[in-house]
């Protein structure tokens, strides 16, 4: 089978062997895999690869073929493959937290240092990472698992902050962002500010409900101020993660507000006492839990969120590569379709 694997020689197609399940394991045909910046992050460190992968941590499919004592869902049945693979045994996995598994060190999952769904057929170390969704096409469904997750998992746990009267911001509207925009606008009453450097994706935001669409330059900050009123705004996401992108967030939170860095843009933020506002908070967020999923597939199924994709072949991925790197791709996802 085709495989758009990475190497210590860099990102390449290769012929690989279609694996075969073995006790507990699942084979997955491939429909649909999302292309990612954090991708290219990772062909930037190809060096320290120390065997090639196949990459993609965004996957649907339909199952193909069962293990020996895998309780796997029927052949045929359309899943997506939550990518997070912990070990199972620790308290993290016990507790369906698998994206913060302690025990997964850099192999952290499907696409991340182990094979992941830019391929004809994925293996799935357990049936535990599978997830049916119904009537959604896995073609359309793959960026559900991480450009949709991430987000949800960060706005879930911001739920309490966000009440009515309160502002979220959503600052960088690619294939997070825009989904970002929909979560706060499905799931909380509190307006939404989104930011970006381009037009086009100001104008999606708009599209999908963004109470505000501002570019930097534009001075977002004073704008921001000036909407979200003394209390500032209660939440941001950054999902660039840019030294820029930092600057801006710290520069609009107050008192009791929360930063969630989203995006892996390489940026930094100077941290002392006096840095941030008094009991602002500040952290990062990773994936999400497959409960999660299954509530992120609910409320695709009900319309309430959408991914803006666009389908390419597999050996248009590096291509797709490329546009992402250069700032060409547009809005939304790329999903690799090997099969046609």
């Amino acid at each position: 089978m085709r495989a758009l694997q990475l190497s210590a020689d860099g990102a390449a197609l290769a012929d690989v062997d279609v694996p075969d399940p073995g006790p507990g394991e699942v084979l997955v045909k491939v429909a649909g895999a999302g292309l990612c910046h954090s991708d290219l992050h990772l062909m930037h460190v190809a060096a320290m690869v120390e065997q090639p992968f196949t990459l993609g941590h965004e996957t649907g499919g339909w199952v193909e073929a069962v293990g020996p004592g895998a309780e796997a869902p029927p052949i045929g049945e359309a899943v997506l493959v939550h990518g997070a693979w912990g070990c199972g045994r620790c308290a993290r996995c016990r507790a369906g937290e698998d994206n913060l598994c302690p025990r997964s060190g850099a192999r952290i999952g499907s696409g991340l240092f182990r094979d992941g769904g830019l391929a004809e057929y994925l293996l799935v170390p357990a049936a535990r990472h599978l997830l049916p969704i119904g009537d959604l096409d896995p073609r359309d469904a793959a960026p559900l698992d991480d450009a949709a997750l991430t987000p949800y998992h960060a706005v879930k746990a911001s739920l309490p902050l966000l009440v009515p009267g309160t502002t979220a911001v959503v600052i960088g509207v690619g294939g997070l962002g825009h989904v970002a925009v929909q979560l706060l606008r499905a799931l909380t009453p509190a307006r939404v500010v989104a930011v970006d450097v381009d037009e086009a994706k100001l104008h999606l935001a708009r599209e999908h409900g963004a109470d505000m669409a501002v570019a930097p330059a534009d001075d977002a900050g004073a704008r921001i101020a000036d909407v979200a009123g003394e209390l500032g705004p209660a939440l941001v996401l950054d999902c660039v993660g840019s030294d820029d992108t930092l600057a801006l967030a710290a520069a609009v939170v107050s008192n009791r507000s929360r930063v969630v860095v989203v995006g892996v843009a390489g940026g930094t933020l100077p941290f002392s006492f006096f840095t941030l506002p008094y009991e602002c908070s500040i952290g990062t967020t990773f994936w999400g839990t497959i409960a999660e999923l299954a509530e992120v597939v609910a409320l695709a199924r009900a319309g309430r969120i959408t991914v803006e994709l666009e389908r390419i072949a597999l050996d248009g991925a590096l291509d797709a590569y490329a546009r992402l790197e250069a700032g060409t791709f547009g809005s939304g996802r790329a999903v690799a379709v090997p099969h046609g």
